[in-house]
């Protein structure tokens, strides 16, 4: 059966003499790991196997337990495989480029409160009591409690599989467990595709006339970043505490809202017995030019993050999605089809000099984009077999 992987993230609630001991812990795991990281730096980053006859005596003696050494040793030798990956996928930029390099020229380090991963051996959890019971530097520790919500905690429950990382932000500590759902069967033959044109003055339209306008969004990153420039100029104590504090609020409220803007797409998809085309935009920022007032907007739109909130809650749905061309659909009229530049009268606004049709531009982005979606999906489940003579 194949399964979802998502991650439940609960917040532990440990009392005054639980909380030093986890922070201690994960202070000094880190502290571990970025000796760990020197020495794979220097051996050229040897394969795991390697690295441990290098590492595991020296953390054993250094009080980490036999488990915790091996975790240890794991996450710096991930750390480097994902930076391998980066750079062969140019992720850090071209060979030279200064922000390669200095990825290049030094060990990976790891901050003080950073996620390390915990097995089953030195995790456990009682669902019924919502506590944990946790390896520490100190020892074990019993009865450590949680909160999370009632379908959170229903899900770790019944799907929990694997590690779960201990993470540290601004002296509260949170576990993010792995759960793997079974997924649903995939329609095979969907009646048709909502097309998704995704922008930033409106965060996504469909073709099925729902439009999740962007203006509160942009008005909310604005007034943020107002804000964070006022209390940078500060420069006070104060101020540099309350950044503190405000930190990942943007985010945080972005997330929430492409949640609510993907669960309705993908639901109602699910209802209607269709599928979910989306445009992609690998690569997008690379691609455009914009004047410098628009670079905020355009390096802000997280637009990769509502695709893959999609795709994932598709995927549990059983609801297929695929990818498509995002070539001329914004200059194409999706009535006729013709295609010309100035289709495009403004942001808003397409009228076909062909046929002579008007509509709203996001609208006709997205009828382009289900028929996109639908040619995609016919071309991929058509055999490719020869048939029999």
């Amino acid at each position: 059966m194949i399964r979802v992987k998502i991650v439940v993230q609960v917040r532990l609630m440990p009392d005054a003499v639980q909380a030093p001991v986890i922070g201690a812990t994960l202070r000094t795991v880190n502290d571990r790991a970025n000796w760990v990281s020197g020495v794979a730096f220097e051996h050229g980053v040897p394969r795991e196997y390697e690295l441990r006859k290098h590492t595991y005596a020296e953390l054993k003696a250094s009080g980490l337990g036999a488990q915790a050494a091996q975790q240890t040793i794991k996450k710096v030798r991930d750390a480097y495989t994902t930076l391998k990956a980066n750079i062969r996928a140019g992720n850090l930029g071209k060979p030279r480029s200064k922000r390669r390099t200095k990825a290049e020229s030094k060990p990976i380090s790891f901050r003080p409160q950073a996620a390390h991963p915990f097995d089953d051996r030195c995790l456990s959890w009682q669902y019924d009591a919502r506590t944990v019971s946790i390896w520490t530097t100190a020892g074990r520790l019993r009865h450590v409690r949680f909160t999370c919500s009632a379908d959170a905690l229903k899900t770790l429950r019944e799907h929990r599989k694997g590690e779960s990382d201990l993470i540290g932000r601004d002296g509260v500590f949170y576990l993010i467990a792995v759960c793997e759902i079974p997924e649903t069967p995939v329609n095979e033959n969907p009646a048709g595709f909502i097309g998704v044109d995704l922008g930033i003055v409106n965060i996504a339209t469909t073709s099925t006339g729902y439009r999740a306008a962007g203006r509160g969004l942009n008005r909310h990153r604005k007034r943020q970043r107002n804000l964070r420039r006022k209390l940078q100029t500060k420069g006070t104590q104060s101020a540099r505490r309350r950044l503190k504090q405000r930190s990942r609020k943007e985010q945080r409220h972005a997330a929430n809202i492409n949640h609510i803007i993907s669960k309705k797409i993908v639901t109602t998809a699910e209802r209607t017995g269709r599928g979910i085309a989306l445009e992609d935009l690998t690569g997008i920022r690379d691609r455009v030019r914009l004047r410098k007032d628009q670079r905020a907007q355009l390096h802000s739109w997280s637009f990769h993050q509502l695709g893959s909130f999609l795709e994932y809650k598709a995927r549990r749905a059983g609801v297929p999605l695929v990818y498509v061309d995002p070539a001329y659909t914004s200059q194409q009229c999706s009535e006729c089809g013709h295609i010309d530049r100035k289709n495009r009268v403004g942001q808003a606004t397409f009228a076909c000099r062909a046929c002579g049709v008007t509509m709203h531009a996001d609208d006709n982005a997205s009828h382009n984009i289900d028929r996109k979606g639908e040619t995609v999906w016919t071309a991929g489940r058509e055999s490719r077999v020869p048939a029999t003579p």
